[in-house]
């Protein structure tokens, strides 16, 4: 009788164990998951430390200048702003054609600040506001990898994202971009579609919608999710992992997702009448045709399942064979059968360089190197198949999802470099996966080998306690229904779980010795697991090194003020603020500036001028219109841009100091835009024997454009060579003079100049004046016969 009582009083003590050790666990978890956050916020400050706190890139200007209006005029005002500085002159409504997401979400924190009496500009929240959710997105890759393979793999993959250069590419500090919020919306709808995966909760399916309302006001890449989940959906139905939670997983999501999404003004009707989701509908349709054979097939017999079958699959294929056809009408009558330009791109990595070249010559849009992989996800890149292959030990519906995921976002990124930045997340959770595994593996080989460590008493205790737990919970599944969302025990488990506590199993003893053994086994060799051990960590330690650099060195450089290192110390190049605050103090308010569209949205903000094209980029023929007047000769450039009333255009040249990404390095990319609408350009008319050149071999269409003479106007007053350190060859025309066109300044390294339009009656009077005085001379020289002209006069 006293081996019972032992065991009898053992059990309780191991399951005041087990509660101990998990209430340790979370609490551990919780403070780890505070070092993660503030690690995620931290490594992303180098921007502000080594330069200032600035906003960085092109189209954070933009997003920043919205950001100071919604703040002075409210909302009200905003959703019905119409901006008259840009595109002129047709203007642009900003409310209808942004995603307010990043505005209202930076404006919110701003309005709540200055609510609790901190007085923060609207500038610093911009600047902070990425670093700040790229906690958050490491928050919720813990939340989402944990539903797929537990704690201990969602605390390395956080981890893992916290420091990915990849993801700090977009969300350093003073990167106020669409994407610093986009990444958390897109990883935190994942995650809630997992969890009302697993535990078929509407209350977590609500909330799914809501994530992906969010998603949808921050970034056009919302269209990745409502298709990603369509086909996880669709594959679950096909492999037969069909059930209820997977059907409140999805339908709430497309109905009160597609509904909140139409609200959004820059999406409207799009959210139904685009291609990008016509697939989620699709699969709604096929869904509710599953979900109806399952009904009938647990409330009709045999026979009569097979004729309701019949005639539901029948039904189901006419409506769906109907809906198609509903949809191709609706884009028949569309060139790209409702595709968006940048959709198709994905889908038909040549449609762009062929047909939309304002798309392929953005750099973000060209397909990425190999090196760049290794540059951006580094070593998660040889870890990303280990995590594969972990997802497959046991295949569940959260764990497909995690493949089709990685899968979906390797074949976007190697299409566009941009797209990396979904591949992050998705790398970072099947590689914290598969270290995860690896660690639990090569620690337990450790543990099964050490002497001392563990005693065998120790391990079927153990091995008892776990085997009684599991006991238990089949238990309880076999009294509760898989699909059941809430975990209430009834009387008859509370009275089966006190008999087993009372009685333990006289199996569990023999079984955890078998496990035990089986174990042991399977144990690799003491000194494998010690040394795998010990790769893993310098792996660990060589990404944490890799992940800083990048941060502190690769890209935390703002464009905007750009620095190089030489013999003499650290250089500063300040020319694109010099020249936005030469514009602000020298020219009249309303004046008109041209410039390349990259440079739209921070003349805008900056130097506060009216522009004709900026980084929207949603009309190709008023781009082209500016590309057209670039390769032109001065004269009919200067007729273009007298049409459109520019009084001042703007290039950036940086043959001086060696800045690749000037004008002259875009040129080509303005001839096939401006070729595409207006043929009279035509590209091989600036290329010689196929190549790109402007030096002495440059064809005359070339040395005659007003982008070479903008450039390239006093250059060789610099060394008296005229030598261009990017291209790295001295310039073919040298010396000539502007006839349309004045230089009024120049920063102080050459890195922006402006030019002023010289006025229409001066341009005249000088014509008329040199032709009558062609006339007099002509008629002088008639009258003087044969005399010969004095060469001092």
């Amino acid at each position: 009788m006293a081996a019972p009582e032992t065991s009898t009083a053992a059990v309780p003590t191991l399951y005041t164990n087990n509660t101990l050790r998990n209430a340790f666990g979370g609490v551990l978890s919780f403070f780890i998951l505070l070092l993660i956050g503030v690690l995620a916020f931290s490594i992303r400050l180098f921007s502000v430390i080594k330069y200032e706190s600035v906003i960085h890139e092109f189209d954070p200007y933009f997003n920043y200048r919205v950001t100071q209006f919604l703040t002075k005029k409210g909302i009200y005002e905003f959703w019905n702003w119409f901006d008259d500085r840009t595109w002129y002159p047709l203007g642009r409504v900003i409310g209808g054609t942004v995603y307010p997401g990043l505005t209202l979400t930076a404006g919110t924190i701003w309005w709540l600040l200055n609510s609790l009496n901190i007085p923060l500009s609207v500038e610093t929240v911009c600047v902070f506001t990425a670093p700040i959710f790229s906690a958050f997105a490491s928050w919720a890759t813990y939340l989402l990898t944990k539903e797929v393979k537990g704690a201990g793999a969602g605390l390395t993959a956080a981890v893992l994202l916290a420091m990915v250069p990849s993801y700090i590419s977009r969300s350093v500090a003073g990167s106020y971009d669409n994407e610093a919020v986009a990444i958390f919306a897109l990883i935190f709808t994942f995650y809630l579609y997992l969890k009302t995966l697993n535990t078929g909760s509407l209350f977590y399916a609500t909330l799914n919608s809501l994530a992906y309302f969010y998603m949808v006001c921050s970034w056009g890449g919302y269209t990745f999710i409502i298709n990603l989940i369509p086909m996880h959906v669709l594959l679950c139905i096909v492999t037969g992992r069909y059930s209820s939670r997977l059907y409140i997983a999805y339908a709430p999501l497309v109905v009160l997702g597609t509904l909140l999404a139409a609200l959004v003004p820059v999406v409207g009707f799009n959210a139904v009448m685009t291609s990008e989701h016509f697939a989620s509908f699709l699969v709604f349709i096929i869904i509710h045709v599953v979900a109806f054979v399952y009904y009938i097939k647990g409330i009709l017999s045999p026979k009569m399942f097979k004729v309701a079958v019949t005639l539901v699959v029948t039904v189901g294929l006419a409506v769906c064979c109907a809906v198609i056809a509903v949809l191709i009408a609706l884009v028949a009558s569309s060139p790209t059968k409702g595709w968006s330009g940048r959709s198709l791109s994905l889908l038909d990595p040549t449609y762009a360089s062929k047909y939309i070249p304002i798309i392929a010559s953005v750099s973000e849009h060209q397909p990425p190197t190999w090196p760049s992989y290794f540059m951006d996800i580094n070593v998660l890149a040889f870890l990303v198949p280990a995590g594969i292959i972990a997802c497959f030990l046991p295949l569940s519906d959260a764990s497909s999802f995690i493949v089709l995921y990685i899968a979906t976002s390797v074949y976007f990124s190697g299409v566009m470099v941009r797209l990396m930045l979904v591949l992050a997340p998705a790398a970072c959770i099947t590689s914290g996966i598969a270290l995860s595994e690896a660690f639990d593996v090569l620690t337990g080989s450790i543990k099964f080998q050490l002497p001392g460590v563990t005693s065998n008493a120790e391990v079927d205790a153990g091995e008892t306690s776990s085997d009684t737990s599991e006991a238990q919970t089949d238990e309880v599944k076999a009294e509760k229904p898989d699909d059941t969302s809430k975990n209430r025990p009834s009387k008859k488990s509370k009275k089966k779980e006190r008999e087993l506590a009372e009685n333990p199993p006289a199996k569990a003893t023999a079984k955890a010795k078998a496990k035990a053994e089986k174990k042991r086994l399977l144990a690799l060799p003491l000194e494998a697991s010690v040394i795998s051990l010990l790769l893993l960590v310098v792996l660990g330690a060589f990404y944490v090194v890799h992940s800083v650099w990048a941060a502190a060195e690769a890209y935390s450089a703002p464009s905007i003020v750009l620095t190089t290192r030489s013999r003499d110390g650290l250089h500063v190049f300040d020319d694109f603020r010099e020249a936005y605050a030469w514009l602000s103090h020298n020219t009249d308010v309303n004046d008109k500036v041209a410039s390349w569209w990259d440079y739209g949205y921070q003349t805008t903000a900056m130097a506060n001028r009216t522009v004709i094209v900026d980084n929207n980029t949603w009309n190709n023929t008023h781009i082209a219109t500016v590309g057209t007047a670039m390769s032109s000769p001065e004269r009919a450039a200067w007729e273009i841009f007298h049409s459109l009333d520019v009084k001042y255009v703007l290039v950036v040249f940086g043959g001086l100091i060696g800045y690749p990404s000037d004008d002259i390095n875009k040129f080509l990319w303005m001839v096939r835009i401006g070729g595409g609408v207006f043929p009279h350009i035509k590209e091989p008319d600036y290329l010689r024997d196929g190549q790109y050149r402007i030096d002495s071999q440059a064809t005359p269409t070339m040395l005659n454009c007003l982008m070479y003479k903008l450039s390239y106007y006093r250059f060789v007053e610099t060394d008296g060579k005229a030598y261009d350190r990017v291209r790295r060859t001295e310039i073919g025309k040298k010396y000539f003079k502007l006839t349309h066109f004045e230089e009024v300044f120049t920063t102080h390294h050459w890195m922006v100049r402006i030019y002023k339009l010289k006025p229409l009656k001066n341009r005249i009077r000088g014509k008329a004046k040199k032709s009558k005085s062609k006339t007099s001379s002509t008629s002088s020289s008639k009258r003087s016969g044969t005399k010969k002209k004095n060469p001092w006069l």
